[in-house]
């Protein structure tokens, strides 16, 4: 599916997370995470996957080091002990949101701890700022910045290409980066610290997508599209002299230098017509490989040819794998196998129906199989098997006709890699996740072999709303290209999106705040309904009727007791129905494209906001009337909630900074607000479960106050405001939507775009209340005594992260007998004498290496059949070798 999102506030103007060891980003040096005001444990609500994956990159001297490259949603290092990806750009700020886009990703040949990142996300007005290339010293955990004098596209069109930055591997101080817009190529000569244009590289490219596309999304020059180094051709310590340069120029697309740099040519012979997206060399064969399209991707591409140039006798040979008119797709994907370098791979990239194709060669290009082909037209063979039982949704819950299936291959395949250590392994990225096999080899033998998920930890969808109902599921998401999901278990990946009809892309969502059962949505659709109705919490859907002429979802806001809804979409101006939409009226006096709300309380009053002015129903969303509020924000970047509990009680947040920008707050149901004079910036806001003692329920925004943006929390109505988040949880751009969880103090549900939903979880469960217990820090003096543990239980102990010194572990403990728990208390013993550092929703003490873990105030209570789940962060030396016996009292708990 096509990612070519836009963050709403430039729009408005014209994506289990580390704990204990988080990435940081500095500008000449490695950053120090500034602490936040109160300790927070920050994770993902897991979906595993929901976006394009561009790149994937094997270290080539280092077993189980691999990086991958998302198009707005970071980088991230694969951990081998988990079977996971670390994200490793959370450090990237609101003011550099464009940081998050990664056009790029080298990982240093010579000195493995070594990894760099071009990043930026536009190189039209979308994104303000440059890009730059980040480098670090301990494999991502921490970054040091180069800016660069021009943009970076990691949305762009082409940004399957590549890879444009490349190591020398012979003198890894030597780095080049091929840039777009015509920009040329640069080189690093010390390390990546500083950048200068390699003004003898005679192409800076010409090829865009669309000459007529007046933002320059598409009229983009894609530029220099990748480097790669014949490192037979140096020694270590000196320069390779031999490099090749790709460059998106259809009649003039490779280019070579055979004076380290210093001089280059265009290599004669080469065919032309097409783009070359991928340049593999094999030093051992003396071949270089290229995959070319005649477009330049991601989701574009109708004819493509691969080819082999010897480097010795400079031959070029047509090694396609079919013939060039019985293609309608393009070449990218591309690998070669280090240890069997005759073996090679590509995929048809834009091959959308009836599915990718990857094409595998044991000859160097002489002779090819597929992973798939006709028996009889329609019905297939497949050499593989997929199993994505650890990702469910893969299946869309589609019912294809032959020759597709479900789940698919996958689209926009431009990322292939076989792992240069393990001749099995092989991962390959497509528009929705990370695919892989560990038994690849089978291919060769007739057998089949089997694609699995590989993207545990790697989140990257783009978040624009989200709701935690006060009963049902804790989290219903309204998300792009996927639409959304209802998270009954923030641990565990979904098993589908929502059905019935799927949105490409959900806009909006909302519930009845006394009925929560009744859940509207709305979103976009090539063709079909673009609102739908659940009666049972979003477990279950069906489809509403459009009024004449909606192209797009819009806003929705449901009535207080869900006996009514109206509903604001794209394409014609604001509606209202009672029952479940088979019929719409017009409301008056309410503009098009009015953001709408309801009241929490009166399901007669309906909210609305547009350029500035804010709106009221009192009949249900028939009319509206124009409030006389003053000095709100002029444009539409702006958000607003009315609370629960209490009728007229509205928050609104937005602004731009040419303008009004804030947080403003109405008691008279919009009549006037009051702005608040201690925020400068708020971009959200949403509500969750009071503190203890406190009579009004807890606000959160993403904002700016007291000069520092981040993620604030008040349990004191906006009297005083806590940082919940530090310098090293930022994730970019986080204005779409924030929610707190009704049911759980302190935690705090926060839109990405590009990571996805991230979820906070304060150490402090009460907020300096006397209730319940602490959830997040060590001993708590000892007056509660455990509880009486009865049934039989069973522990599953997974390390999810693991760096030099440090760790990070989730235990989930299941109630496996027939009666409830009460409460709850787990020991174990540390093989290897472990330190717990801090651990969240529970309490714990440790002597020596016996470890003792309680359950909190809030999740004592565990049914039959039900479990409960804790983390924590801790330190370890030597080994890191987990436990293996868990009791609570005298019972031992099995270990799943």
């Amino acid at each position: 599916m096509r990612r070519t999102r836009i963050l709403t506030a430039v729009l408005a103007l014209a994506a289990g997370l580390l704990a204990g060891s988080p990435p940081a980003l500095a500008a000449d040096r490695a950053a120090e995470a500034s602490p936040a005001a109160e300790s927070y444990t920050w994770k993902n609500a897991r979906i595993d996957g929901g976006g394009f994956v561009p790149g994937i990159v094997f270290n080539r001297t280092e077993r189980n080091l691999a990086y991958a490259r998302t198009d707005i949603g970071g980088a991230y290092r694969w951990q081998e002990s988990s079977k996971s990806w670390t994200p490793l750009l959370d450090s990237v700020g609101w003011d550099r949101w464009g940081h998050t886009g990664v056009v790029s990703l080298a990982s240093d040949p010579v000195d493995p701890d070594k990894v760099y990142a071009a990043v930026g996300t536009y190189t039209n007005s979308w994104d303000p700022g440059n890009g730059a290339v980040l480098r670090s010293g301990d494999r991502g955990a921490s970054w040091q910045k180069a800016d660069l004098p021009f943009k970076l596209g990691g949305n762009m069109p082409g940004r399957g290409m590549g890879e444009r930055l490349a190591i020398d591997p012979n003198k890894d101080s030597v780095l080049y980066l091929g840039a777009p817009s015509g920009k040329g190529l640069w080189r690093s000569t010390d390390s990546g610290v500083t950048w200068a244009q390699v003004t003898a590289f005679p192409n800076p490219g010409n090829y865009v997508q669309d000459p007529s596309d007046t933002s320059g999304y598409a009229s983009d020059n894609q530029g220099i599209v990748w480097a790669t180094f014949d490192e037979s051709t140096g020694t270590p310590g000196s320069a390779t002299k031999t490099i090749y340069v790709g460059v998106a120029d259809k009649d003039n697309a490779v280019y070579r230098s055979t004076d380290a740099g210093v001089t280059w040519q265009r290599i004669g012979g080469q065919p032309t017509g097409y783009l070359p997206h991928k340049g593999v060399l094999d030093a051992v064969n003396g071949y270089l490989y290229i995959a070319y399209s005649d477009k330049g991707g991601p989701y574009d591409g109708g004819k493509g040819q691969l080819w082999r140039y010897a480097t010795a006798t400079g031959t070029w040979t047509d090694i396609s794998p079919v013939a060039e008119a019985d293609t309608y797709y393009g070449f990218s994907g591309l690998t070669v196998d280090r240890r069997d370098p005759g073996t090679l791979m590509t995929t048809a990239y834009s091959s959308w129906w009836p599915d990718t194709q990857l094409f595998r060669s044991t000859d160097s290009g002489a002779t090819w199989s597929k992973a798939w082909d006709y028996t009889s037209y329609p019905d297939r063979a497949n050499r593989y098997t997929m199993d994505v039982s650890s990702s469910p949704w893969l299946t869309w819950n589609a019912d294809p006709q032959p020759p597709e299936q479900t789940p698919k291959l996958g689209w926009m395949t431009e990322a292939l890699e076989i792992d240069p250590f393990d001749s099995d392994r092989m991962m390959y990225g497509t528009g929705a996740t990370i695919y892989g096999t560990e038994n690849l080899t089978e291919w060769d033998g007739g057998g089949t072999f089997t694609i699995k998920p590989m993207v545990r930890g790697l989140e990257e969808t783009a978040v624009n709303d989200l709701a935690s109902p006060p009963s049902g599921a804790p989290l219903l998401s309204a998300l792009g290209d996927i639409g959304g999901f209802r998270h009954t278990d923030l641990t565990e990946v979904p098993s589908m999106m929502y059905t019935a009809p799927v949105f490409t892309t959900t806009t909006s969502l909302d519930y009845a705040e006394t009925d929560p059962n009744t859940v509207v949505r709305v979103g976009d659709l090539d063709s079909g309904p673009h609102v739908a109705f659940s009666t049972d919490n979003g477990a279950h859907w069906f489809a509403g009727s459009d009024p004449s002429g909606v192209s797009g979802g819009g806003t929705v806001a449901a009535a207080a007791d869900g006996s009514r809804f109206v509903w604001s979409p794209n394409g014609t101006g604001v509606q209202h129905t009672t029952g479940f939409g088979t019929s719409w009226s017009a409301s008056s006096g309410i503009p098009a494209g009015a953001i709408v709300e309801s009241d929490r309380v009166d399901p007669l009053t309906f909210y609305g906001f547009k350029s500035g002015k804010f709106y009221v129903s009192e009949d249900g969303g028939a009319t509206f009337t124009a409030s006389a509020a003053t000095g709100l924000p002029g444009g539409d970047s702006v958000r607003f909630k009315a609370l629960p509990g209490t009728k007229g009680d509205v928050w609104l947040a937005g602004g731009a900074s040419d303008g009004a920008y804030g947080l403003w707050h109405s008691t008279d149901a919009g009549a006037t607000f009051t702005k608040l004079s201690g925020v400068e910036q708020a971009d959200t806001v949403g509500f969750g479960k009071a503190a203890a003692g406190a009579t009004y329920q807890t606000l959160y925004t993403s904002a700016k106050i007291g000069g520092v943006r981040g993620i604030f929390r008040s349990t004191d109505q906006a009297a005083t405001w806590t940082r919940v988040n530090d310098d090293a949880h930022q994730w970019g751009w986080t204005g779409a939507a924030i929610t707190g969880d009704p049911r759980v103090y302190g935690r705090v549900y926060v839109s990405t775009n590009g990571r996805g939903v991230i979820y906070g979880d304060t150490s402090d469960p009460n907020g300096g209340g006397d209730g319940g217990g602490d959830d997040g820090g060590g001993d708590d003096g000892g007056t509660d005594p455990p509880p009486a543990p009865t049934g039989a239980c069973a522990v599953t102990y997974e390390i999810t992260n693991e760096w030099s010194g440090g760790f990070q572990a989730d235990v989930k403990l299941a109630n496996t007998g027939t009666s409830p728990w009460s409460g709850w208390s787990l020991d174990w013993a540390f093989p290897n004498g472990q330190s717990v550092g801090q651990l969240w929703n529970a309490r714990f003490t440790q002597s020596g290496s016996a470890v003792t873990v309680q359950n909190a105030g809030w999740n004592g209570d565990v049914a039959a059949g039900s479990s409960v789940s804790f983390g924590f962060t801790g330190s370890w030396t030597g080994s890191n070798t987990e436990p293996t016996a868990f009791r609570m009292g005298d019972r031992t708990c099995a270990v799943l």
